[in-house]
């Protein structure tokens, strides 16, 4: 087992890694909507939140010699399923086929206020 870190995302904001390998797998914590270069949510509404929360995951797996193209599993948490659509506008930039499986699920809130919150299975 072995901790990946980076400061190109928001550092842990209670007691877990940003991401950790296993084998040749890497499970991300999830990323929610933090810029890492000024420690705060970026301005805007799911979209910019969810652009946001997958640079995070893309800064990690970079950080471990992975691409998105290497990501087999996403879970996404949103605040409001109402914001589906627009949230999967922006996934659908970061991902190419063959897509990652993916769970996507509304639950009552995410850490700080966040309207979404992404974690990932990569292998490489």
């Amino acid at each position: 087992m072995k901790v990946i870190n980076t400061q190109k995302a928001p550092a842990a904001i209670g007691p877990y890694s940003q991401a950790i390998r296993v084998g040749n797998l890497i499970y991300t914590s999830g990323q929610i909507p933090i810029d890492p270069a000024t420690g705060q949510f970026v301005n805007g509404g799911i979209k910019e939140q969810t652009r946001q929360s997958l640079l995070n995951v893309k800064a990690i797996l970079e950080e471990a010699g992975l691409t998105m193209a290497d990501v087999v599993k996403t879970t996404v948490f949103m605040a409001d399923m109402n914001d589906f659509v627009d949230m999967n506008a922006i996934y659908a930039e970061f991902f190419s086929e063959p897509y990652p499986a993916r769970s996507a699920v509304a639950v009552k809130t995410l850490p700080k206020g966040a309207l979404v919150e992404i974690e990932v299975v990569a292998a490489g």
